[in-house]
């Protein structure tokens, strides 16, 4: 690096959450019980770093780091004591086991003891040897801790590989993003920041090398960057030398082969066969590499190679001469060429080419063979080669829009990281109008999944008006998007006037729209307009065109815009039929950019018809695709759905956790509706809890007029929530001040349960001589709509107010029926209301005897009655075929939901419900 360091260290570790999470389980468990635990992952991914964590963490005891000398062991205290262990010590587990007890000190006595060994791969044989007989011996109940760190570019060794493993794993791109903010006090550029981020691609200290590269100047965008960004030294540092430097040539050759490959694939392995034969190409005379046996860092199943470290092989690509690594890529590109791969070949060929001069003729065959709609090859390959053809063209219009074509396959490909550097070389391109326009529809559609929805508005916005001349079809999608950018922002004018404003052509002329032909971007338009005017007669038919062309559209961003559609009319069915054909077409076709979003309205969709369980499953899935895909706003969108499906579960905590993710982007970014979702979230949390005043004072800024009220779309949803907390909080005005209003969006029709829920309503405002009639009409209106969830809630409140009527019989059957409604949705916490209302009735409620028991998982129940038998935790993990660790984690949650202390308060508790018949 150059100048001054514009680099500090990083104070906390980013990610690795459930990494951390299984270590603090093993410190804890070091309180009572042995342990042992192995760290493993690429280099660069904390390994090193999560040991010293540990270490500094561990506060129950003693703390040893074991290193591997050449005079035997060396056990470093907290004080920086250091005692050498001699090599015959640990020639049995007892002896060795002993000795470490005495190192940590005379004062530390049989207190728990922590034994952090790093980089244990690293160690001789006979020392690893020791090490792994030590962990499988560790006695029951000797509070010793073994936690083990060793590569994971290369095979565990046998020494350790009976060990349990945890497996560290890249950043996020919301964490390496925090994790750059960290270090460089936010002073990173934007473009500098994603071509960082892109690079790094989630290995932090791959990041921090990268970063520490550069000047001050460079790192605030007042310089160009070096190039390569990631340069040999780089890669070489953070992997480490002697992976490198250490196999014969022939492996050598193999490896640089399989790196190259890698270099042009969609995945992480290639085909075996392919390298095998351009690894004979590079040495003709040389004896033919074994497949069967290949170098350590490669992994080769069913006829593929795969680097265990995708970082070693990058840095073998880079590290390797320039002359042995345009000659792999030569081979490569001969191989593919006869075995008819056209566009892999030839970007092979462009990388076995010397020096940085245009090559024109190449460039056209790559942007021509990326063009290609029949070729088999995926968004990331297609990115690659318009890239690559920009690089070889000389300046111009054409590479201005290769570079764009490039960012919008990476788009597709669900690489936002990549795609923002690609829009990049493209601005300084400079090009058409046209070519600007595609470039600002890719930036806006980036921003609009993971940035500012306010700038993505006015980015797609600028798209549309530069496509409008040339591309009125593409224009007319940048306007819709600009509308969902101001939908996300909970912006209704900004929404209305781009619906209003749909992109014409610049001649004069009508809408490039004709009656025989279907133009499902204006119906869209159309229809979502008339519904937030309020006119659903004028919005049912042209959103139900873009709803029926779900029927014959095979393309994921079509049927994306039927479940939309379908959602805007309440039809749930429709929207959850279109939403799993868009998610089967965005997986047919590798398009990782949209399978989030296809999730996301299915999660959604089953919300509305309270599925809850189905959206909680489809919301995760979205989660974990949104987050590798770098789209946080639809990851933030998941969070919401999740809390909404906790809220009904006894789970506050998994709400709570899920409504901070939520907030916390939505905050950054202007995401009013995910915010909207994640607050009613937690205020039905409050309300299923017996909450009702905490409910109200959330549900209020949500719902009542103000400056604060909830996004114009979604805060009538939470209005029969509202409702009932606030009649049992007392503020009986404010919620009558809701229903005229209510009752509008019932009669609207886009809701299937408001006509039940708006009777339930006016039942829990009413006098005693009209409540009962509502709330049977309520429940009439139930049983038309669906939804088990809902009409459990109804049910409830009618139980509640029958027993406070002293009609006991006719409150037993409500509630009864409440409890089964509730418990077929998974709804606990409702349910533990409705359990409560019948004990208060002198009824049995299914596992009222059990009392607690009931709300523990069919596991967790399975666990306590095992332990309840006197079982040791080993002897139920042996039982059930699990880990010892499941057992510990799993039995924690069983003291903590019962409230008991001891296993023999636990026997009792279950003694007593088998007791009394209870079905537990």
């Amino acid at each position: 690096m150059t100048g001054e360091t514009t680099v500090r260290e990083a104070v906390r570790i980013h990610g690795q959450d459930a990494q951390r999470h299984a270590v603090g389980e093993l410190l804890e468990r070091l309180r009572s019980d042995s342990g042992r635990l192995v760290v493993t992952g690429e280099p660069g991914l904390g390994r090193t770093t999560l040991l010293h964590w540990a270490a500094r963490s561990f506060d129950a005891g003693a703390v040893l780091r074991l290193g591997n000398g050449p005079d035997g062991f060396t056990a470093v205290g907290r004080d920086g004591g250091r005692t050498t262990i001699p090599r015959a010590t640990g020639t049995t587990p007892e002896r060795l086991l002993a000795a470490l007890r005495a190192a940590a000190g005379a004062g530390a006595g049989d207190a728990p003891l922590l034994v952090c060994a790093d980089d244990a791969h690293r160690w001789d044989a006979p020392a690893r040897a020791a090490l792994g007989r030590a962990a499988g011996a560790l006695p029951d109940g000797g509070r010793v801790g073994l936690l083990l760190s060793v590569a994971g570019h290369r095979s565990v060794d046998p020494e350790f590989a009976h060990l349990p493993v945890v497996r560290l794993d890249p950043l996020t791109p919301p964490q390496a993003d925090a994790l750059l903010d960290e270090v460089t006090d936010g002073a990173a550029a934007p473009a500098v920041r994603e071509q960082l981020l892109a690079e790094a691609e989630g290995n932090p200290a791959l990041l921090l090398a990268l970063a520490r590269r550069l000047s001050p100047a460079e790192l605030r965008g007042h310089r160009p960057l070096p190039r390569p960004l990631a340069d040999a030294g780089t890669l070489a540092g953070v992997a480490g030398r002697a992976a490198l430097d250490g196999p014969d040539p022939r492996a050598r050759d193999l490896l640089l082969t399989v790196a190259a490959a890698v270099r042009a694939s969609d995945v992480p392995d290639v085909d075996a066969d392919v390298v095998l034969t351009a690894v004979r190409h590079l040495r003709p005379a040389a004896p033919a590499p074994d497949p069967e046996q290949p170098p350590e860092y490669l992994a080769l199943a069913e006829g593929r190679l795969r680097f265990l470290s995708p970082l070693l092989g990058r840095a073998v690509h880079a590290t390797a001469a320039s002359g042995r690594r345009r000659a792999a890529h030569r081979a490569l590109a001969d191989v593919l060429e006869a075995r008819g791969h056209r566009l892999p070949s030839l970007l092979h060929r462009s990388w076995s080419l010397p020096g940085g001069a245009p090559v024109p003729a190449l460039a056209d065959r790559l942007a021509a063979e990326a063009a290609d709609a029949a070729a088999a090859v995926s968004h990331r390959q297609r990115a690659l080669a318009y890239a690559r053809a920009a690089e070889l063209s000389s300046p111009g219009p054409s590479r201005a829009e290769w570079y764009t074509a490039a960012a919008e396959q990476a788009l597709l490909a669900g690489r936002p990281d990549r795609a923002r550097p690609l829009l990049a070389a493209a601005r300084d391109c400079g090009g058409p109008a046209v070519v600007r326009g595609r470039a600002e529809l890719v930036r806006g559609l980036t921003e609009l999944r993971d940035g500012p929805v306010g700038d993505a508005h006015q980015s797609l916005l600028l798209a549309a008006a530069l496509l409008a001349a040339d591309a009125p079809g593409q224009a007319a999608t940048a306007a819709l998007a600009a509308a969902d950018a101001a939908w996300s922002a909970g912006d209704l004018t900004a929404c209305l006037a781009t619906l209003g404003a749909g992109p014409r052509p610049a001649q004069e002329g009508p809408p490039p729209h004709t009656p025989g032909r279907p133009d499902p971007v204006r119906d869209h338009r159309l229809g979502m307009r008339a519904l937030l005017e309020g006119r659903l007669d004028r919005a049912a038919v042209p959103l139900g065109h873009v709803v029926d062309r779900a029927g014959s559209d095979d393309r994921p961003e079509g049927l994306l815009r039927s479940a939309a559609a379908a959602l805007l009319l309440g039809d749930v069915d429709a929207a959850r039929r279109a939403g799993a054909r868009a998610l089967a077409a965005a997986r047919s076709i590798g398009s990782d950019a949209l399978v989030p979003q296809a999730l996301e309205y299915l999660a959604y969709a089953e919300l509305r018809a309270g599925r809850h369980a189905q959206a909680r499953a489809h919301a995760e899935e979205g989660l974990r695709t949104a987050l590798r895909a770098g789209q946080r706003n639809t990851a933030a969108h998941h969070h919401a759905a999740l809390a909404l499906a906790a809220s009904i579960e006894e789970e506050p905590d998994v709400v709570a956790r899920h409504v901070t993710a939520a907030l916390t982007t939505a905050r950054r970014h202007g995401l009013v509706q995910a915010a909207t979702l994640a607050e009613w979230a937690a205020a039905r949390a409050d309300l299923g809890r017996g909450r009702p005043f905490d409910a109200a004072d959330r549900l209020g800024l949500l719902v009542l007029p103000g400056p604060r009220r909830g996004h114009f779309a979604v805060w009538r949803l939470a209005v029969p929530c509202f409702v009932e907390a606030a009649v049992l909080a007392g503020r009986h005005d404010d919620a009558r001040a809701l229903l005229t209003d209510f009752a509008g969006w019932a009669a609207f029709g886009a809701d299937p349960q408001a006509a039940a829920q708006l009777a339930r309503c006016h039942a829990l405002l009413a006098p005693p001589d009209r409540a009962d009639d509502l709330y049977r009409r309520a429940l009439a209106r139930h049983d038309e709509a669906g939804g088990d969830f809902e009409r459990a809630r109804t049910a409830l409140l009618y139980g509640k107010w029958l027993r406070r009527r002293r009609r006991p019989r006719e409150a037993r059957d409500r509630l009864g029926t409440a409890l089964a409604g509730f418990e077929r949705c998974g709804a606990g916490v409702w349910a533990e209301q409705a359990r409560g209302e019948l004990r208060a009735l002198g009824a049995a409620s299914r596992g009222a005897g059990a009392g607690a028991l009931t709300r523990l998982t069919p596991q967790q129940l399975r666990i306590a009655r095992h332990v309840a038998e006197g079982a040791t935790n080993r002897e139920v993990a042996l039982s059930l075929a699990v880990s010892t660790r499941t057992v510990d984690y799993h039995l924690r949650k069983v003291f903590a939901t019962l409230g008991v202390r001891s296993r023999l308060e636990l026997a009792r508790m279950v003694e007593q419900a088998e007791k009394t018949g209870a079905q537990v």
